[in-house]
């Protein structure tokens, strides 16, 4: 078990700066800081939940292997390569031997002037802890990363000889003493030790290798960059046989060999790795486009994001598809969605998740459960475009919810559905924003290729991205959200747009410009292409899209002059269609898809009036007068005569029928026309009879019986129990007011500069009242316990007494609920039976009733 103070070794008394080498985490952590130790909570923030009593309990959960596996996450490439060198290298290792593994004998400059900051970013986190002759990684991450025969090391690195002779017999080790030339010893210790200098003897290891013959060297190729076991049979080959003989292969089972580690480092030229990677990938423009055209193009596609916005919820105005009884919607809505909105599936799902993380659309709750808008789409349509299209885009960058896992399979085979559960992936919002980020370094009107933002990615989070493109989900993250920029109309032809840059808190078109082929390991930490310093991996600059909202307001001033202006006009033809020669101001809008049907949609949409639709706007409570006077008031052409033809002779016959509930009944003041309806034989599955001359009873219910006289090609009203027409509305239901779903967190959110203060004050006192020096009281606490026994008389005398010098304490304490600790106090005022005093356990003033003091010490002389 990896904990802070069980990390321990032999002290040796160093001189750093006149104080000795830490022999526990703990206290490496106890020698930082508050900056070190804010710093260390801010890259791992799960250390925090909760806040840790001192820096003992911070040291112990900082080795937990969950903590560190999380951390070991969050490195990039170079920093785990760091650390996975420090894995195999003798424990404590000096800055050398690091070095030496890292940048191999030759040396590489690259490598040796970006390891300072991997190492320095290791401490950072307490990964690594002890001075640079001492660097010792913490327990749990070397477990984790070295070498074994069932979890072999990235690096590809071997046992060391040690290791691998630990269960020779005495004798076999010393044959191989003599194999090499090496005199005997009298114990394996000092065999293995011979042995070891051996390898790690450059120039006697030429010698020895310069006898080995050629199939042998190949042997040792084949194993040099790992993974470094073989199986042997009983009788292995000469060159097999030549190399086991002299320790250059040593057994590890009775048919495995493994190629010792000091072998494999001579012959990889000490390097730990066959490639250092010390600068990420660079993202480069792979295609360039004048700003304009980029700005002009995202603007376009933004237009086009409202418009199917809009069509989807309106279309689901009186109630969109149920809900299944698992959550999320059916394959066959999502297809029908799709078609109506003239997208792929996989690009309907995309809107439809958008809308509902933008609290726009949920499903109502009720019994017969149906998704419908919420009442925060009327408020939304009420904006202007600009404005509209932000607010979608910061739901986008924000939402945890993926809609790209659509119709794939969860862990237990179940198929992924659109708006159901099991869609959230935390890494989402950290991933989108680093893309956008990526996207941002670029110059204005530059687009990078896929390939290249995907090796970035990986780069810094290797990790996470260990699988291929294809089954690596922070790969396909990535991708997804260069597909859903370019339809959201954050970016143009995969270049970022201007309004694109300003939702993100870039400043301005040259922000993050300098960054752009930044080398070293600090490009990954400080998250390349950031202005002014950046973000680490996804943090939004300024606040950005995870910690508060997105700048907008620059956003929309930047967006808005590029969009189309509403228009108050549409022009009416003569073959019944009216063309809306751009977007229509929304009364218009709303009032025209009352009255005619979307044929066509583009630069101008194009609206035809047909009978059904013109009976759809009578339904609505209009009258044909007032639909002329509508048509007059809006035109810029006159009316057609068809088209007024069409609204006279729709409406001379709207609610010359009338329906009512009996089960239902018909009712007309024509009985010529009753008994048409009667003698038509499509009228028999309504069950219709004649009660008295002008009116009939159905067994339909009236809904049934208004479609099915309309399919008969009649024009039927419904009416109230009072004789009234019923006026039907398309926009009437809606959802009761509905939250937005909440992002769920890739692990605890980043603490802010308050919280962070507070937790290393509250440590900090934690830790003084665990370690302080006390003087033990005159009268030992009966049955050895921990807490100071001392009587009323002398606990008083000693309270009042540090109150008048202004001198600190150490108590035990029983509260009300019977819950005993020890604490730190520097008492103000003792009066009335109780003592107020600060509290430095709890970083604040308190009071304490005497009574519950249990006893009281003098701190003891520093």
């Amino acid at each position: 078990m990896a904990t802070g103070d069980t990390e321990r070794e032999a002290y040796v008394p160093e001189d750093q700066g006149g104080t000795a080498a830490p022999r526990t985490l703990a206290e490496a952590l106890r020698a930082r800081g508050d900056e070190g130790l804010a710093a260390l909570l801010r890259a791992r923030p799960d250390l925090l939940v909760p806040v840790p009593n001192d820096l003992t309990q911070l040291a112990t959960r900082a080795g937990t292997r969950a903590s560190v596996v999380r951390a070991l996450e969050r490195l990039d490439r170079f920093t785990l390569q760091t650390a996975e060198a420090l894995a195999v290298a003798p424990d404590p290792a000096p800055y050398a031997v690091l070095r030496a593994l890292m940048a191999g004998e030759g040396g590489d400059p690259q490598v040796e002037a970006a390891l300072p900051g991997a190492v320095a970013a290791l401490r950072e986190q307490a990964l690594v802890w002890g001075g640079d002759d001492r660097l010792r990684l913490v327990r749990t991450a070397r477990e984790l990363l070295a070498p074994s025969p069932q979890h072999p090391s990235p690096t590809g690195l071997g046992p060391t000889v040690a290791e691998a002779t630990a269960g020779m017999s005495p004798g076999r080790v010393q044959e191989i003493l003599q194999a090499v030339g090496l005199p005997t010893t009298h114990d394996p210790v000092s065999a293995v030790a011979a042995l070891t200098s051996l390898f790690t003897d450059r120039a006697r290891m030429d010698a020895l290798l310069d006898q080995a013959p050629t199939e042998a060297l190949g042997v040792l190729d084949r194993l040099v960059w790992g993974p470094p076991y073989g199986e042997v049979t009983a009788n292995p080959t000469p060159p097999v046989r030549w190399l086991r003989d002299r320790g250059l292969l040593l057994p590890t089972t009775a048919r495995t060999v493994a190629l010792p580690r000091e072998v494999a480092l001579h012959l990889r030229g000490g390097r730990a790795h066959r490639t250092a990677e010390p600068v990420p990938p660079a993202v480069g423009a792979a295609r360039e486009y004048r700003p304009q055209v980029v700005d002009s193009t995202a603007a376009g596609q933004a237009y086009t994001a409202l418009a199917t916005a809009e069509e989807l919820l309106k279309k689901w105005d009186e109630g969109g598809p149920a809900v299944l009884r698992a959550g999320g919607l059916s394959v066959r809505d999502l297809k029908r969605t799709a078609t109506q909105l003239d997208v792929t599936e996989q690009a309907a799902a995309f809107w439809l998740e958008l809308l509902y993380a933008a609290g726009l659309l949920a499903s109502d709750g009720e019994a017969d459960e149906r998704y419908a808008p919420t009442p925060a789409y009327d408020e939304w349509l009420d904006l202007p475009a600009a404005r509209r299209w932000a607010r979608l885009a910061t739901a986008w960058l924000t939402q945890t919810r993926t809609p790209g896992l659509v119709g794939g399979q969860d862990a237990k085979g179940r198929t992924l559905s659109a708006l159901g559960p099991d869609l959230d992936r935390g890494a989402a919002p950290e991933v989108r924003r680093r893309v956008l980020d990526l996207l941002a370094a670029l110059p204005p009107g530059a687009a990078p290729e896929v390939d290249a933002v995907l090796a970035r990615l990986r780069w810094e989070r290797p990790l996470r991205g260990a699988g291929n493109a294809g089954t690596d989900l922070r790969a396909r993250l990535a991708t997804w959200t260069l597909e859903e920029a370019e339809l959201l109309g954050v970016t143009g032809r995969g270049a970022l747009s201007a309004h694109g840059r300003a939702l993100l808190g870039y400043g301005g078109v040259d922000a993050g410009h300098e960054c752009v082929g930044a080398s070293g390991v600090d490009a990954g930490h400080e998250g390349v292409g950031a202005p002014h310093g950046g973000a680490p991996h996804g943090g939004a600059p300024h606040g950005g899209a995870h910690e508060g909202a997105p700048h907008e307001d620059a956003a929309v001033a930047l967006l808005a002059p590029l969009l189309p202006e509403p228009v108050d006009h549409v022009l009416l033809q003569a073959d019944l269609t009216a063309v809306a020669p751009g977007p229509l101001r929304r009364p218009l809008a709303d009032a025209l898809a009352v009255l005619a049907d979307v044929e066509s949609k583009g630069g101008a949409t194009v609206y035809r009036f047909t009978p059904g639709s013109v009976r759809r706007a009578l339904d609505a409570g209009q009258s044909a007068a007032g639909l002329h006077a509508f048509l007059a008031a809006h035109s810029r052409t006159p009316v057609p005569q068809p088209l007024a033809y069409l609204i006279d002779d729709v409406a001379r016959r709207h609610g010359h029928l009338r329906v009512g509930a009996a089960s239902s009944y018909v009712r007309c003041d024509d009985d010529a026309v009753l008994g048409e309806i009667l003698a038509d034989k499509r009228s028999a599955p309504l069950g219709l009879r004649r009660l008295a001359p002008t009116v009939l009873a159905a067994q339909a219910d009236p809904a049934a019986l208004l479609a099915g006289l309309r399919s008969m090609g009649f024009a039927p009203a419904a009416e109230s129990a009072e004789g009234d027409v019923l006026i039907t509305r398309a926009d009437a239901r809606r959802t009761p007011p509905r939250t937005p779903p909440a992002p769920v967190p890739d692990g605890p959110p980043v603490p802010d500069a308050t919280l962070l203060g507070a937790a290393v004050r509250a440590i900090r006192a934690g830790d003084l009242a665990a370690t302080v020096t006390r003087k033990e009281p005159e009268t030992p606490a009966p049955g050895g316990g921990s807490l100071p026994r001392t009587s009323a008389a002398e606990t008083l005398a000693t309270v009042q007494a540090a109150a008048l010098t202004n001198s600190a304490v150490w108590i035990g304490y029983v509260n009300a609920d019977g819950a005993a600790s020890q604490r730190v106090i520097a008492p103000v005022r003792v009066e009335g039976g109780y003592v107020t005093a600060y509290d430095h356990t709890a970083d604040e003033v308190r009071t304490y009733a005497l009574h519950r003091i249990t006893g009281v010490a003098e701190l003891a002389e520093e």
